[in-house]
């Protein structure tokens, strides 16, 4: 293993340099005449000193992160393929069921009349033959009278045809 001393060498100290740290031994160097990589530290026993550091690199560009697709935009573009595909077959099926569609309507109107022709016509022509047929008898007039005693009395009843 090879050994390697370092020597740590310090600046003297000038007329603005703080009193509570040691005075600097050799010459001082302005800050324009510090080469690229070299800073001014301060170790932890207070001595000033200057030392190569590590650039610090820029912060990488934040990239951005592919977000899942959510399960309703999955279902819902799934979906409507085949809603489209319902709604064009329905109409097709509409276009070619239109010739029929419009017969079983006219048939149904038919159907219709002749049903209010019967409601209205078979009454009128049973009062005709009823009166055509014999003579005429009263209507009969039924009374019912019912008594009971008590709440849940036994009732009793007479039935009279006048």
């Amino acid at each position: 293993m090879h050994e390697t001393t370092y020597e740590i060498t310090t600046q003297p100290r000038p007329a603005d340099y703080p009193a509570y740290l040691p005075a600097p031994e050799g010459p001082v160097m302005l800050p324009s005449e510090i080469p690229p990589g070299v800073q001014m530290v301060t170790l932890p026993g207070g001595i000033r000193t200057l030392a190569y550091t590590q650039p610090t690199a820029p912060p990488a560009p934040l990239v951005p992160v592919a977000q899942p697709i959510p399960a309703w935009a999955k279902t819902t573009a799934l979906l409507t393929p085949t809603i489209g595909g319902g709604i064009a077959a329905a109409a097709i099926g509409l276009s070619y069921a239109a010739p029929g569609l419009i017969a079983m309507s006219q048939a149904l109107w038919s159907a219709v009349a002749l049903i209010a022709a019967a409601a209205i016509g078979v009454p009128v022509l049973l009062r005709l033959g009823r009166s055509a047929v014999g003579p005429r008898r009263g209507t009969t007039h039924i009374t019912q009278n019912i008594t009971a005693s008590g709440m849940f009395g036994k009732a009793n009843g007479t039935i009279n045809h006048h």
